[in-house]
């Protein structure tokens, strides 16, 4: 038994849902209220028994009886020891010193209540995440990259609980918390962490490391639980890029050598720095698209279409806009396009396998 719970422990370690506090006046509040109706339920229970009630004075048990009854019992009181004697003594005491003892019990023993189902609670909500999380994106890092990899990711209608952060970073998972993202605590780089993220099944892996050994690591571990996973991963030098396509990664974006390109081109050609900006950041000016062609579209050649055709794939080969290989769209043809965004219709990613904290 003592095993079982060493592993329960070890498989929630970690995993941090985002959700929102409530205040303690609201906290409070509510268990004045499930107090309030406990006790009137009592009374309407003691109430219609009221033949089966004596009073110490005799006559029949009133309704103010009942509720009187009802209110020394309820906190633990006791009663026929001291029993008032009139109805304003009894009034006062449920109007008056019940209440204020209800709310005794609630600050001392309804907080320490509160602290020790605050962990089992906690542990549910991360048992019933895991059983109910799939299809979802892991991104490892949050850093400048990984959190600019989230941004893009909800600009494109990727939701925020299909997003789960894994960073070894406490701050860093409270951070990636407060924005609503599930966050696992702990490198990615380790077997069971990326198994409390549920990697098997993610739909996609970002791997925003920020070193590229750390790199090449998480993505060999994610290759390895998840062999049919898309990831998508960032390296500093580009000599390291062939290393970790050769470690299972489908992407790797070289940071460096992409941002100096961008540097050395901004000097003599600014306005296409601006436009590859543009094009880059989702949500504003012109967007770019993955999806597939349409039945209108089936026929037609790239340049008759309304949007601007950067690529097609076609047979898992893809050919830029220009390749006369290309010749007419056919029905299972993946395009790229470049279109203006419409703010009223939110990007959604396309329908495909996608890719949480330890």
């Amino acid at each position: 038994m003592e095993n079982d719970w060493e592993s329960a422990d070890a498989e929630h370690s970690g995993v941090r849902i985002a959700h929102v506090e409530q205040s303690p006046v609201r906290q409070v509040l509510r268990r004045v209220v499930i107090a309030a109706i406990v006790l009137v339920v009592v009374i309407l229970v003691v109430y219609i028994d009221r033949d089966g009630y004596e009073d110490s004075r005799g006559g029949p048990i009133s309704l103010l009886d009942a509720a009187y009854y009802a209110t020394v019992t309820l906190s633990t009181t006791g009663y026929g020891d001291i029993t008032p004697v009139t109805d304003e003594a009894r009034l006062i005491n449920i109007v008056l010193i019940t209440p204020l003892r209800i709310m005794f019990l609630i600050v001392l023993i309804g907080t320490t209540l509160e602290a020790l189902t605050a962990r089992s609670r906690e542990e549910f909500r991360i048992r019933r995440w895991r059983s109910r999380v799939r299809q979802h994106v892991i991104v490892c890092g949050y850093g400048t990259k990984g959190r600019s990899a989230i941004r893009s990711l909800i600009a494109s209608g990727t939701p925020a609980d299909k997003i789960v952060v894994v960073d070894p970073e406490t701050r860093a998972i409270d951070e990636a918390n407060s924005m609503g993202l599930t966050g696992i605590v702990g490198d990615a780089g380790r077997t069971e962490v990326l198994r409390r993220a549920s990697v098997e099944r993610a739909r996609a892996v970002i791997v925003a490391a920020n070193r590229d050994d750390a790199a090449v690591l998480i993505t060999l571990t994610v290759r390895q639980l998840n062999p049919s996973v898309p990831i998508t991963t960032s390296v500093r030098e580009e000599e390291n890029a062939n290393l970790l396509r050769q470690s299972g990664a489908d992407t790797v974006i070289t940071t460096s050598a992409t941002s100096g390109r961008l540097l050395g081109l901004s000097t003599d050609a600014p306005r296409v720095v601006a436009v590859v900006e543009d094009l880059v950041t989702g949500g504003q000016g012109l967007d770019l698209h993955q999806r597939t062609v349409t039945a209108s579209e089936v026929g037609l050649g790239p340049r008759d279409l309304r949007d601007i055709v950067l690529s097609v794939t076609r047979g898992g080969r893809t050919l830029r806009f220009d390749d006369k290989l290309i010749g007419t769209l056919q029905p299972e043809d993946v395009l790229v396009v470049v279109k203006a965004h419409d703010p009223g219709k939110p990007n959604r990613p396309p329908s495909q396998p996608s890719s949480v904290q330890a």
